[in-house]
């Protein structure tokens, strides 16, 4: 799966470093005690070990299931019970928490010298069991075979011209697939490097991009952060420009800040869609055209279509439906859930539950969730994620979601949530705003002011939470 055997830095955070060979045989010797046993946990803290512990388990062929530090209590137990560990892997000294207790420890340590190979499990051995946000109810162990995140890993690196000249630049969390898969295995596939962050900042991203660091991975809160700062700050506009790639995912990336970034850099951010259950599935790619808004066109070897409410397939240019994705970048199964695999899958093809549109020449445009994103209202079907992008345009807002209500008349009204910059606006004043940019029908008919937006780790807005 990884080449390993180069002297080129592999792994870099602060001032720790691996190279390809160090990792190597330090994973190896790692990978030697975890041989034979049936699945493995990682706490997954944003440092060098829980790649080593990642790495090990792969060379081992022991299924890894990455644990967010950050684990309430329950969900915890819940992880713990479904996926049954026979150990934990952890950086020698971080505390576990009480739900841990039980299970055996196994330290990562950054010694070691055996290199040597392991016999190789097969393409639909399980790798990875990463367990989904639980936002339908108790979290759902995603089974990733190691066939997914190889093709997934040579498709983008197709669409990206990633190479092993490339340094990644990132801060994403280690338990989550853009973070782990894309943030940490992408580079080792590559035969690159990987620098991390640890934590994310503007200041530390300009140094990262003005040394050797040629591509960037982030989520939205990450870029938004950026777009409020390049235009004053002049050494963080010229470290972006240097850059080769950058890359946003796990939700979609305002235009405002993809135009701000843009404005002040002249580069543009490419986007690409993906989850769980799918890896990636569209990209724009690296030689494409970066167009705000749009999350590329299907990676090679994804089948991508979109169905409306009765599965039948659309082919219109500009028609909603539900995405479905089929390809070598699939799960294999919900752990210890055959209900709910087979509830996921409509004759081959995967229910994302995601909604999209697809332009002329092929480029998908994500519209929302299916069940949080779509609002029915007098007879229309509307994507909030088109109206957060109008209401952004405003000066006076800072940040924005929109969800939907019962309307007796309507069936559903549209609710803007949104963060002032500064006074806050009359709702009259942004529903009119909204109704001059797009159509009278999309505009807010209840706007909410709020101090701030409930964001999930990976910076997605939390809309259930909104609705409480």
């Amino acid at each position: 799966m990884f080449p390993l055997r180069s002297n080129r830095v592999a792994l870099r955070f602060g001032d720790h470093t691996l190279t390809h060979a160090e990792l190597a045989a330090c994973a190896g010797a790692l990978a030697r005690r975890l041989h034979g046993l049936p699945r493995v946990a990682v706490w997954a803290t944003p440092t060098i070990e829980t790649c080593v512990g990642v790495v090990a388990a792969l060379l081992a062929g022991v299924p890894a299931v990455p644990l967010n530090p950050k684990v309430g209590e329950r969900e915890l137990a819940h992880i713990v019970a479904d996926s049954a560990p026979a150990a934990v892997l952890a950086a020698p000294g971080t505390p576990l928490p009480e739900g841990l207790h039980q299970v055996p420890r196994e330290d990562v340590t950054l010694d070691g010298d055996d290199a040597a190979g392991f016999t190789d499990p097969g393409d639909e051995a399980p790798a990875l069991i990463v367990y989904t946000s639980g936002t339908t109810g108790s979290p759902k162990g995603v089974v990733l075979p190691r066939r997914a995140i190889v093709s997934t890993l040579d498709a983008v690196a197709q669409a990206w011209q990633w190479t092993d000249e490339d340094v990644l630049v990132h801060a994403l969390p280690l338990f989550h697939v853009h973070g782990l898969i894309l943030g940490v295995l992408g580079p080792l596939r590559r035969g690159g490097t990987l620098h991390h962050l640890g934590k994310f900042s503007t200041e530390q991203v300009a140094r990262a991009l003005s040394g050797d660091g040629t591509m960037m991975f982030g989520v939205p809160t990450m870029y938004h952060r950026v777009a409020e700062e390049v235009g004053d700050n002049p050494e963080l506009a010229e470290a972006l420009r240097r850059a080769r790639l950058l890359v946003s995912g796990s939700a979609a990336l305002p235009v405002r800040d993809h135009e701000r970034i843009a404005a002040a850099t002249g580069q543009r951010v490419v986007e690409r869609y993906g989850m769980t259950e799918t890896l990636m599935n569209t990209s724009v790619r690296a030689d494409g055209d970066r167009r705000p808004g749009a999350v590329g066109v299907p990676l090679p070897g994804v089948e991508v279509r979109l169905v409306d409410d009765s599965g039948a397939e659309l082919d219109d240019t500009g028609a909603v439906g539900e995405i479905q994705v089929r390809g070598p970048n699939l799960f294999t199964e919900y752990l210890n859930r055959p209900d709910a695999t087979a509830e996921a899958f409509a004759d081959g093809w995967f229910r994302t539950g995601d909604v999209g549109t697809r332009d002329a020449d092929g480029y998908y445009r994500i519209v929302g969730r299916k069940a949080t994103d779509i609002i029915k209202s007098g007879g229309y079907k509307i994507g909030a994620g088109e109206i957060e992008n109008a209401l952004l345009e405003h000066p006076a807002v800072a940040e924005a979601a929109v969800t939907g209500e019962p309307d007796d008349d309507l069936g559903e009204r549209i609710v803007a949530w949104v963060v002032p910059a500064g006074a806050a606006p009359s709702a009259d004043e942004l529903a009119g705003h909204v109704a001059r940019l797009l159509t009278p029908h999309k505009r807010p008919r209840v706007v909410r002011f709020v101090e701030s937006l409930p964001r999930n780790d990976m910076g997605k807005v939390m809309k259930r939470a909104l609705r409480t």
